[in-house]
């Protein structure tokens, strides 16, 4: 088998988060799916995020969990093929209910620019030139 990520995030509400995910352009393992959890596939064989509902996380661990709304622990960084997708992702993710905050940073070789998605987990989406001069 292949080495895969995969990180467990807890949510509020699955189904609002799910269709968060899907509105992204990012599918849904059917197979990994019941009332307290989700499986969003971010790059097919090597990338998934494990949604859960808070009472099934807080089943996970043994210590308390703390709310991504009050502080943060993580960015979750995903690379983009392109400067085009990193905008379409980042319009997505705001017409679907995310903050955004802070603008792009383009240092022309790299465009960097993040999101919180509905429950306060902050991604950052990072595109790199092939050649580092953009």
């Amino acid at each position: 088998m292949n080495q895969q990520i995969i990180i467990n995030l807890p949510v509020q509400n699955l189904e609002k988060s799910k269709g968060f995910f899907t509105s992204l352009g990012y599918g849904l393992d059917s197979q990994v799916s019941s009332e307290d959890v989700a499986m969003v596939i971010i790059a097919q064989d090597r990338i998934h995020v494990m949604l859960t509902t808070e009472r099934f996380f807080q089943s996970l661990i043994d210590k308390p969990m703390m709310s991504a709304r009050q502080a943060n622990e993580l960015v979750l960084c995903l690379s983009c093929e392109s400067r085009e997708e990193l905008h379409g992702l980042i319009a997505k993710a705001s017409a679907a209910g995310a903050r955004i905050p802070h603008p792009p940073e383009d240092h022309g070789f790299m465009l960097d620019q993040g999101f919180e998605d509905l429950d306060g987990h902050l991604w950052n989406l990072v595109w790199m030139a092939a050649d580092g001069r953009g």
